[in-house]
């Protein structure tokens, strides 16, 4: 009897000491993994929970058989009762005080996880080879690491992310609105010109519009981290994509449905 295998799928478990915790992740990649030399670009997603919900086995095992993206493997990371205080900005907590652990998270990532995966695991050790996804507040904190480490990655998708995290609360006719944590971050940081950006909104994402300019504010605020971006020099079109889904929701369904899109930017071949 032989069998055929279309693609390779396993969950792992890994102990943190930054965390403080056992992280649990899946790992899926070609059915030729083990056969081949090639080390594979990788692609890093927080909420590694939702892969299932997300129907994400079908994309990627679809994604695998088409010439036009490049093989990788997809290594999602799960989060815990923990998330609200793990994902965020490492440079500082919210005002209410979420995402009091953001900085240990991305010490896990960076220190932990990565040197872990590169020492054990076929992937590659090209920075550009690397990208990093999430969603809502996973994206915000993907978003956050991996442009704080652009030596470690090329490319960073974000679905409806919580770019509204802040250091104090919204007041009303404060049109700079500077207290949005990412634009700072954005702002001081040095301009990496190799990353790409991928981000993605729904109209449908809410219905909040906070400062009454008939958008919501999913969609000022990924705008606004656009904006930011520009003013650091990078291009818009071109290393920003910006995907606005008509009727989307802040939702799994949503974002599942747009990933084989998100995928053929992050590893389709040039």
């Amino acid at each position: 009897m032989q069998f055929q295998f279309d693609f390779i799928s396993a969950k792992g478990r890994f102990v943190s000491k930054h965390l403080d915790r056992i992280v649990s992740f899946r790992f899926m990649a070609p059915a030729n993994y083990w056969e081949t030399d090639l080390k594979f670009p990788v692609l890093l997603m927080n909420d590694g929970q939702d892969f299932t919900a997300m129907k994400l086995e079908k994309t990627f095992s679809e994604a695998y058989t088409l010439n036009s993206i490049r093989p990788f493997v997809y290594i999602g990371l799960e989060c815990n009762q923990n998330r609200m205080h793990e994902y965020g900005t490492a440079s500082s907590a919210d005002f209410k005080g979420r995402g009091g652990r953001a900085l240990e998270y991305s010490r896990f990532v960076i220190e932990e996880f990565i040197p872990f995966l590169k020492k054990d695991f076929k992937v590659s050790s090209e920075g550009m080879d690397w990208v990093y996804c999430g969603m809502s507040l996973g994206g915000l904190s993907a978003f956050d690491i991996g442009f704080r480490h652009s030596d470690i990655f090329g490319k960073i998708g974000v679905f409806s992310g919580s770019f509204w995290w802040r250091k104090k609360a919204y007041a009303k006719k404060d049109v700079a609105d500077r207290s949005r944590i990412l634009l700072d971050v954005i702002k001081n940081a040095k301009k990496a010109p190799h990353l790409k950006f991928w981000l993605q909104t729904g109209t449908q994402d809410e219905k909040a519009d906070r400062n009454n300019n008939g958008v919501i504010d999913s969609i000022d605020d990924t705008l606004d981290v656009i904006k930011e971006l520009r003013a650091k020099g990078y291009s818009y079109p071109g290393d920003i994509t910006y995907v606005e889904i008509k009727g989307g929701k802040h939702d799994l369904p949503t974002w599942g449905k747009v990933f084989p899109q998100f995928v053929l930017w992050a590893f389709g071949k040039a």
